[in-house]
């Protein structure tokens, strides 16, 4: 398929990725008759910056699954969606939880934006906060563990 210099709207495609960045997709194809326009950014991603490691890290990267490991994944409380994890309410507010606090069943932990939407995400068990596994305003995936409550 060619494409003359004319006959592509710069405005549809200002359009798509003012929706990718309204909607946090990474991708959008649209297709007009015989004119196929794909607009993609790439996701933010960790990997991308040199950062310090992470408490937890996936079952791949881990380099042994020692007991340790297992601990985590058992006492982790995972993300129950994709979105931006948030430790406060606002960012001049005190945090939800601290390493070492005590927290009840039902407590905010923290909150997850998705789709322009806060979520409080609550306790699933009463218990002391042994670990926090992410840093604040950072990009979590669904399952992705965030907090450890022992």
């Amino acid at each position: 398929m060619s494409i003359k210099k004319t006959g592509v709207d710069q405005q549809l495609i200002r359009d798509l990725a003012g929706i990718l960045n309204d909607t946090n997709l990474t991708e959008i194809e649209v297709e007009l008759g015989d004119l196929k326009v794909r607009v993609s950014r790439q996701a933010p991603a960790v990997h991308a910056i040199a950062a310090p490691q992470p408490a937890y890290a996936p079952a791949a990267a881990q380099p042994a699954a020692g007991p340790a490991a297992a601990e985590i994944s058992k006492n982790a409380v995972a993300s129950p969606m994709v979105g931006t994890a948030y430790l406060a309410p606002s960012p001049d507010a005190k945090p939800f939880i601290e390493v070492g606090q005590t927290v009840k069943e039902g407590q905010t932990l923290l909150i997850i934006e998705a789709m322009k939407t806060m979520n409080q995400i609550p306790s699933p068990r009463g218990g002391t906060v042994t670990a926090i596994l992410f840093e604040d305003a950072q990009p979590v995936e669904y399952g992705m563990p965030l907090v450890v409550i022992e």
